[in-house]
């Protein structure tokens, strides 16, 4: 019996064809001549809204503010040729890394067997460790939808060690540079899918007589006509992006290191330790790189802190954020918006129970049955220490691997406050 292919994830939402068995996806995704005459299906696109909340210095007020973010998911079996390829270019990425020497300066997307907790941890140490440090925190604005085609084509070809794409690398590559969608509302409308129960319409979204009957003619397919971004979602996007970022990567890191700093990136946010006095130089120099390759970087997002030993403590002029972390020198805590975030949620889920309980006390009472209390249980697995997968789960274990008391005594006052709310 043939081993399993460990790329292979069994998929079960509706799209433009069928789900496959694993035999099926390695016979398709497996056969380089196949996938560079395979024919991928557009997009299927939606967009997710989060919600940030942070507090305003000015109106001494929370001010919540929505962000808007596109996904894309790929039809069944396009999903198991992205997956399979990014298996494939996985193993050459890991390999070129090992032969340039900054395999940990690239945190995001890679099996590291750490958490942006570890990461985090990392980096303050680093701080700690120079003594003084001039800090860089830098953030690139829509890292996906930024990515040059022209510059990614070289990158993914040079992580081949070939001069030209591979004709079914090529397809691949094209397929995510030249991609289409379709809006998941508008075709669910065009086709009588009801966006609460798809399932009830069967197992695919339409046969592929009505996708050429339908989708195409009503010309619900939109292309991407420019020559930069990829779909974001799909199982070789997040790959992609490290991969785009070798060159840039290489540059930041041959530069710091030499100067005995530490370069680090996590998907979009890049962080550099230099040397004090170094930091306007590499400021400089990121801002060039980011020219260079087409990267546009945050103005508001783009922190620069300096750090200083006084009498055997380390100050910084402001403190740094990083990956959900604030750094003065002295103490880690969290983000302040993390906390009204988290809040925010809890208040809005403690509110949506009771509502929730209230409507059905109602039938209850109407059937002559007696009402029944909130229902506290799933309320503290949620919002409170006793749940394993929740913000206060995570900033516990977080204050033990960074040995900081700061963040316990951030959290404490959360029990009280979701009590409160729920009595």
């Amino acid at each position: 019996m043939s081993e399993p292919a460990e790329w292979f994830k069994r998929r079960r939402y509706l799209h433009f064809d069928l789900p496959i068995s694993e035999p099926a996806a390695v016979a398709i995704a497996g056969n380089p001549s196949v996938v560079a005459r395979h024919a991928f299906y557009p997009f299927i696109q939606f967009t997710v809204k989060s919600r940030k909340v942070k507090w305003d210095k000015l109106t001494k007020r929370l001010v919540t503010t929505e962000k808007e973010r596109p996904v894309s998911y790929a039809s069944h079996v396009d999903s198991h040729i992205y997956a399979c390829y990014a298996s494939i270019l996985s193993q050459h990425y890991e390999d070129y890394l090992k032969e340039v020497g900054y395999q940990s300066s690239v945190l995001a997307f890679r099996k590291l067997g750490k958490s942006n907790i570890e990461f985090a941890k990392d980096a303050f140490d680093a701080i700690k460790k120079m003594g003084g440090a001039d800090v860089i925190a830098a953030d690139i604005s829509d890292f996906f939808g930024s990515l040059n085609h022209k510059i990614l084509k070289a990158s993914w070809a040079k992580i081949l060690k070939a001069n030209e794409l591979p004709n079914d690398h090529y397809n691949v590559f094209r397929s995510l540079t030249h991609f289409t969608w379709v809006d998941k509302t508008n075709l669910y409308k065009a086709l009588g899918i009801s966006i609460y129960n798809p399932r009830s319409s069967g197992a695919r979204v339409c046969t592929p007589e009505i996708f050429r009957s339908v989708v195409r003619k009503l010309g619900l397919i939109q292309r991407n006509a420019t020559d930069k971004g990829i779909p974001q979602g799909s199982p070789i996007s997040a790959l992609l992006s490290n991969i785009y970022m070798t060159d840039f990567d290489q540059a930041m890191w041959t530069s710091i290191a030499s100067m005995g700093g530490k370069y680090f990136r996590y998907c979009d946010d890049m962080l550099i330790i230099a040397p004090e006095g170094k930091g306007k130089e590499f400021m400089q120099l990121a801002r060039e790189l980011a020219d260079l390759y087409a990267l546009p970087l945050h103005p508001k997002k783009t922190e620069e802190r300096f750090f200083t030993s006084s009498s055997g403590k380390l100050l910084a002029d402001k403190p740094l954020q990083y990956l959900g972390f604030v750094f003065d020198g002295q103490q880690v805590s969290l983000r302040s918006a993390s906390l009204a975030r988290y809040s925010d949620r809890m208040r809005r889920g403690v509110r949506l129970a009771r509502v929730t309980m209230h409507a059905r006390n109602t039938l209850r009472v109407e059937r002559g049955e007696s009402p029944r209390p909130l229902y506290k249980g799933k309320l503290y697995r949620q919002y409170s220490y006793l749940g394993r997968r929740n913000f206060v789960s995570y900033a516990i274990r977080a204050a033990n691997i960074l040995d900081e008391k700061a963040i316990k005594r951030q959290v404490k006052p959360l029990w009280k406050r979701l009590r409160s709310q729920m009595k």
